[in-house]
């Protein structure tokens, strides 16, 4: 089928009376600046659900984590056994009383510690390995998730929600998440470990040094809580603000042509400049606050360390505790902190994957389409009756577009629509093609409500050229095959030779497999056309539909086009959307549309009699052309 996806060209018809260009304002549930999370667990707890198959894998990896870090852990311990031997060994020797240092007994000890840090090494690298492989595949879902998405959403929310918003969040969004799963969820297991762990050995050497360390934790509590609650603010105003920014240069970069034409380049970066000023803000705020959590942490943590050390080093002289255990004990203490400082900084790290998360999920809750029925009606063969029965509809619940309109078409006719800007011409053909729902009324083919079809079944009934053209980043074959993707190569020049577009195609470097860019800007707007045309030629489909097919083109290609829509439209039912009346002579049936309504039907030379508003419209066109 041919280019089902068109842009939303006639989006005046419904808000003719707003404006149509949108500047990087966002969707309808962009997070307001300065708005927190609506729903911080609930957003978190989705996020649990996503990893839901790998319950036994992350309780492996928890395992790995505490095998990991208690390792760890015992390494001071251990290692102050051999502080404590050393210093044995010295002060016997200085009384007279040894007979020098048991390097025996130490090296055994070294060895001992040597083992369990290259233990908790290789566990730590199996543990990044395995949380790798969740991440990876968790945003893996997402994007299919939000893929799938994409393609069951009404096509009235891409009128309310720019390209731009939609890919910050397939992509900046999904990356912010990823990126919490793949680092920040270990940190969160070893650091609790770590505390846990730490916290017990700690205990073992001394309860009342513990006592001393563990009094700085509530000043830290105290302080994380203040820089969190100030900063997570600022982390939703980030990620919002970067879906702006992304938006708007999407916008630009699309449109930069008549950006130019126009002269509204300083508007355009004044735009850009009020949303990145903003940005800036936000992030830095944001990275700021991030940042000073840890030079915070690491003050409190230092009083605790010099009032530990203090009262070690009393103890000690009163043979309380041992040289090695006051070692050991002082690497806890920093030991201790370190996780402490972790969780503080992935607590805010966590704040930005809310934000991104809750924005993701937003989207993946956005309404789709209505469900397709559920004993879906297939017709064996296609006769290309269409009859369209009191239908009413409006883009928006207030402004009715299509009013009471009935009409029908008989298989092989050719029905012409023709009416001044906005009065709702493109509207019905995307009523037919089911890119928008009836409020009211059917629409019909071969007798069968087009809802009683699934949406794949109906729109392979129809091919469209559309004045918009849709190319994508491939070569020219493959843009014409998009029009029946199991075509050979022989079938794709018959209908490129149909659409009268081979020998412009053979004079281009590279013909048939020359790479079109991303905007096909490397053709001009007439070929594009022509390869749309062409692109139509080979789905060789029961119905058309052509919005002003030939708008692109000279004079002389549009009368070869002519006629090879004329060898294409026999023996077809095919709706033509036209300006240029003059084209439209031959149809079988004109609908005259105004304001929603039909207001005329008939043949031209009937039309013409009537000497109404199509007779005034042909007219009006024959004098402008007399008087250029």
């Amino acid at each position: 089928m041919s280019d089902n996806r068109p842009k939303q060209k006639e989006q005046s018809e419904q808000k003719s009376s707003k404006p149509a260009i949108r500047m990087g304002r966002g969707g309808p549930h962009a997070l307001r600046p300065g708005e927190k999370a609506r729903d911080f667990k609930g957003t978190f707890k989705r996020l649990v659900n996503y990893l839901g198959k790998y319950n036994l894998l992350i309780l492996g990896v928890l395992v790995i984590a505490a095998a990991s870090t208690v390792f760890t852990i015992l390494g001071p311990k251990i290692l102050g056994r051999a502080t404590t031997q050393l210093f044995q060994d010295v002060a016997a020797e200085i009384a007279g009383t040894g007979s020098g240092v048991d390097f025996s007994a130490i090296r055994s000890i070294l060895i001992q510690v040597l083992t369990l840090y290259v233990l908790s090494a290789f566990l730590a690298f199996l543990q990044g390995f395995i949380m790798s492989g969740i991440s990876t595949d968790i945003t893996y879902r997402f994007r299919q998730d939000i893929a799938q998405k994409i393609n069951k959403l009404p096509l009235n929310y891409f009128d309310k929600v720019s390209q731009g918003e939609v890919l910050s969040r397939v992509t900046n969004d999904v990356d912010t998440v990823s990126q919490t799963l793949n680092q920040s969820l270990s940190q969160i297991i070893t650091s609790i470990t770590s505390v846990i762990g730490i916290l017990v050995m700690m205990l073992t050497i001394s309860w009342q040094m513990t006592m001393v360390a563990l009094f700085t934790i509530p000043l830290t509590i105290l302080a994380i809580n203040l820089i969190v609650k100030t900063s997570q603010k600022y982390f939703m105003e980030q990620q919002n603000y970067l879906g702006h920014v992304n938006g708007h240069v999407e916008e630009m970069f699309g449109g930069h042509i008549v950006i130019k034409a126009f002269n509204a380049e300083e508007e355009s970066v004044k735009i850009f400049n009020g949303l990145n000023e903003k940005l800036f803000t936000s992030a830095w705020l944001s990275q700021f606050l991030s940042q000073v959590i840890m030079p915070i942490m690491r003050l409190i943590s230092n009083l605790g360390y010099v009032a530990v050390s203090i009262l070690g080093g009393y103890y000690a002289i009163r043979g309380m505790v041992t040289v090695g255990d006051i070692q050991a004990f002082i690497q806890y203490v920093r030991q201790f902190n370190n996780p402490l400082m972790q969780i503080a900084n992935i607590s805010n790290i966590l704040q930005q994957t809310a934000a991104a998360a809750e924005r993701v999920f937003e989207f993946l809750n956005e309404p789709e389409e209505i469900a397709e029925t559920e004993n879906p009606f297939k017709l064996d063969h296609v006769e290309g009756s269409v009859e369209f029965r009191d239908v009413h509809f409006g883009y928006e619940p207030e402004t009715t577009v299509i009013k009471d309109l009935s009409f029908s078409a008989h298989p092989g006719q050719k029905i012409a629509i023709v009416g001044p800007t906005g009065a709702g011409k493109t509207t019905l053909v995307k009523l037919l093609m089911r890119f928008y729902d009836v409020d009211s009324g059917a629409i019909l083919v071969d007798g069968h409500n087009i809802q009683d079809f699934r949406r794949e079944d109906l729109r392979e009934m129809f091919a469209m050229v559309l004045q918009d053209t849709w190319l994508y980043n491939d070569t020219i074959c493959e843009n014409i095959r998009y029009g029946r993707e199991d075509a050979s190569d022989e079938e794709v020049v018959q209908a490129a030779e149909t659409a009268h577009v081979d020998h412009f195609i053979r004079t281009l470097p590279g013909g048939y497999g020359l790479e079109l860019n991303e905007e096909a800007t490397n053709i001009s707007s007439g070929q594009k056309q022509l390869l749309t045309i062409a692109r139509a030629v080979l789905a060789d489909p029961p119905m058309l539909i052509l919005d002003e097919a030939t708008s692109s083109v000279d004079t002389r290609t549009e009368i070869l086009i002519q006629q090879a829509m004329d060898r294409l439209m026999h023996g077809r039912t095919s709706f033509i959307i036209a300006h240029r009346l003059s084209t439209i002579r031959n149809a079988d049936l004109i609908l005259v549309i105004r304001d929603g309504d039909i207001v005329e039907k008939g043949k031209h030379e009937e039309l013409l009699e009537q000497n109404g508003f199509y007779a005034e419209l042909y007219n009006s066109q024959f004098e402008m052309v007399a008087l250029q």
